[in-house]
């Protein structure tokens, strides 16, 4: 059985012209415990009273003490979408209801290997984010390292940018790859490629001796680069992956 709760929007803005952050705090004042690459699921009505639910990655970082016992995600906006139009009017203050958290894009205390390969579009870059404060322990302790290779059409669409670049300049053995597909960014910057992921994702030399990677975002993106992965000879094990579907 389903048991969901209540989540009250404290706060919001706009990290690119059609998404936008929202950082929601339990209304029934518990905790929600996740572990970072976990989803959560809103629930709600159509306009004709049917229920529907909408699944987004949870992109809080636990290592920035604004974000205590908040969940935050990022929403796109889909024209003529449900949760859109639901997610669009809510204002500082009201509640919806959610579930979980879900899933099981995380990273595994198992893992043994010497980098990771983080690939993302879109919305789908709001896990790794979350992710932030546990490759830092990883990258401290193992240490293994972390490329984030992340596609955007422009500047303007790349979403936590700053806050991915910031964390490269601080932390030794991460590195941030934007790509853009269609307006580069100028002046460019070190790491920025013109293309799709896949160009930075070759680059990279994907190697099955010392690489995992996650995928996560445009389901075309997740297939295309998971071939490459592949033809490197990446193992199904070493890679996990997770697609975004626009619904309405």
């Amino acid at each position: 059985m389903i048991r969901l709760f209540p989540l009250r929007l404290v706060a919001s803005r706009m990290l690119a012209p059609s998404v936008r952050h929202l950082a929601f705090a339990r209304a029934d004042g518990a905790a929600t415990a996740f572990v970072p690459g976990q989803f959560i699921q809103f629930h709600f009505d159509y306009a004709d009273g049917t229920p529907t639910k909408r699944s987004y990655s949870i992109a809080t970082r636990r290592d920035d003490p604004a974000s205590a016992g908040l969940i935050e995600i990022a929403v796109s906006y889909v024209a003529g979408g449900a949760a859109t139009e639901r997610l669009a009017t809510l204002r500082e203050g009201e509640r919806i209801e959610a579930s979980g958290p879900y899933g099981r894009f995380c990273l595994h205390e198992s893992d043994r290997n010497a980098r990771y390969l983080l690939v993302a579009t879109g919305t789908g870059v709001t896990p790794y984010r979350a992710m932030l404060p546990e490759l830092a322990r990883q990258i401290a302790e193992r240490p293994c390292e972390v490329a984030l290779v992340y596609g955007a059409r422009s500047e303007a669409e790349l979403l936590y940018a700053e806050e991915f670049e910031a964390f490269a300049a601080q932390t030794p053995g991460f590195g941030f790859h934007p790509c853009f597909s269609r307006t580069p960014r100028l002046p460019a910057r070190p790491g920025d490629r013109t293309g799709r992921v896949q160009v930075a994702l070759a680059e990279l030399a994907p190697d099955p001796l010392r690489d995992v990677a996650y995928l996560c975002g445009n389901p075309d993106m997740v297939d295309e680069s998971f071939a490459l992965l592949q033809q490197a000879g990446l193992p199904v094990r070493q890679v996990r992956r997770e697609k975004y579907l626009s619904s309405r």
